[in-house]
């Protein structure tokens, strides 16, 4: 019996991805372990590999395609004995659930075949794409309602809800009125489908407002769209307060330097975003109370510390993890964050190594920041911004010295840790900052 190759679900979030690249083609035998295609999901580009061993009978999804549902067939693959035609021609039809997805290319290893169609019902054209040469047709029917709901696909009820369109006033042009992706692409901004429950959502901005100014239309990543929608909900729904502290970096680097040249034979060198993430994971140890996640009516207490750290790549921003640092080396932490950040930069991180974390940190100091405020990572309870370390006067006994100073800003969920609990948690992060061989403890 001829098997479906069907969009697997990479992570347990993803909903639908973009088939980025076809390692196979129609007529190619695989066999199990073999890579068929790279898989671009929200967060990574990743590779999807064969459970069995047969023949590419047919490409149902083109490669670049974008927004394609978890379970719809991609491919056909014929077993042994099975012919490859037969193989190609048992390709479901699209069902009416997936109208609003890109129409796919047909790729099959019989293609030259005269009757590649017989038997097969003829493809739906797609609805955002009209022929030229087709007759005017009459407007579309008005949606259908059942009671106050309205008949609409799930993604297009989500690009609706993301423009801030109201359903009601769209007339669908899929099957019975359904409305269907092409017709909320094409719709004006108005009022959220959610603006009842969680105040106004911001849409895509007005683009007559840019005025004559040029530019060039980019097309936003999965990525950037999971960022957007994840801390856009974070500042709506996270009641944040933000607690900053200055601290005198001199103990620090000094430490850094002496550990550098201790490891310099391992091959091993630490930056000082290496010792930050010990330091944190070291404060929240020392502070359980500032170390949980609201989860509705419980908290979650953490007896270990996954620092998320965020790090910017060409789609976006992502949040590696590197988890149980309170309990990993120096060396370890350096190792370990050097190949994420470059996973995270090449799209080639697992969901295992960027899902999760009980705490976040960011650091702009890199780039000559000062200080600034970042928003919580849902549904962690804080994320430490850190800016950069620069020569500012400092008291010691009594007298104003130079030293090198770091500000560091807190970013707090009211309600999971109280202001006190913030603070304490603040005064630990600094005091391991400032002795650093409290990290060795």
């Amino acid at each position: 019996m001829p098997t479906p190759i069907k969009m697997p679900a990479l992570s347990p979030t993803m909903e639908e991805g973009t088939l980025a690249k076809w390692l196979v083609k129609a007529g190619d035998t695989v066999s199990a372990g073999d890579l068929l295609a790279e898989i671009e999901t929200d967060k990574a580009t990743m590779e999807f590999e064969a459970v069995d061993e047969g023949t590419i009978a047919s490409i149902e999804i083109e490669e670049g395609t974008e927004g394609v549902a978890v379970g719809t067939v991609i491919a056909m693959m014929a077993g042994e004995g099975e012919s490859v035609e037969d193989a190609a021609k048992a390709a479901p039809a699209s069902d009416s659930g997936k109208d609003d997805k890109p129409a796919p290319k047909k790729d099959s290893a019989d293609k030259d075949s005269p009757n590649k169609d017989e038997g097969k019902a003829p493809a739906e054209p797609a609805k955002a794409q009209p022929r030229a040469d087709a007759e005017p047709q009459q407007a579309p029917p008005a949606p259908q309602k059942d009671g106050d709901r309205i008949f609409a696909s799930p993604l297009a009820r989500r690009i609706a809800e993301q423009k801030g369109v109201d359903l009601a006033s769209i007339s669908g042009s899929g099957p019975k009125g359904r409305i269907v992706k092409a017709d909320v692409e094409g719709a004006e901004a108005g009022r959220p489908a959610n603006e009842a429950k969680s105040g106004a959502v911001a849409g895509p901005a007005d683009s007559s407002l840019d005025g004559d100014a040029p530019f060039e239309e980019e097309k936003v990543s999965g990525v950037r769209k999971v960022v957007a929608k994840r801390l856009t909900a974070a500042k709506q729904e996270v009641p944040h307060y933000y607690l900053s502290v200055d601290i005198n970096l001199d103990a620090l680097l000094a430490a850094r330097k002496d550990l550098n040249a201790m490891l310099e034979a391992e091959g091993v060198k630490l930056s000082v975003n290496d010792l930050l993430i010990k330091a944190l994971a070291k404060a929240l140890m020392r502070t359980p109370q500032a170390h949980v996640s609201f989860q509705g009516d419980t908290l979650h207490r953490y007896n270990r510390a996954d620092i998320s750290v965020a790090v910017a790549s060409p789609k976006g921003l992502i949040t590696p993890i590197i988890r149980g640092a309170d309990r990993k080396s120096l060396a370890e932490i350096a190792t370990e964050m050097k190949e994420l950040a470059g996973k995270a930069r090449e799209g080639k991180l697992q969901p295992h190594e960027y899902q999760g974390g009980t705490a976040s940190i960011s650091n702009l100091g890199m780039f000559g920041i000062k200080q600034f405020d970042a928003v919580i990572n849902p549904p962690q309870g804080m994320i430490m911004a850190v800016g950069a370390g620069e020569q500012r006067p400092w008291v010691k006994d009594g007298q104003i010295v130079p030293a090198t100073v770091m500000t560091a800003s807190g970013s707090f969920d009211h309600r999971a840790i109280d202001g006190a609990e913030g603070a304490q948690l603040m005064e630990a992060f600094k005091q391991m900052c400032e002795q650093p061989m409290g990290m060795m403890l």
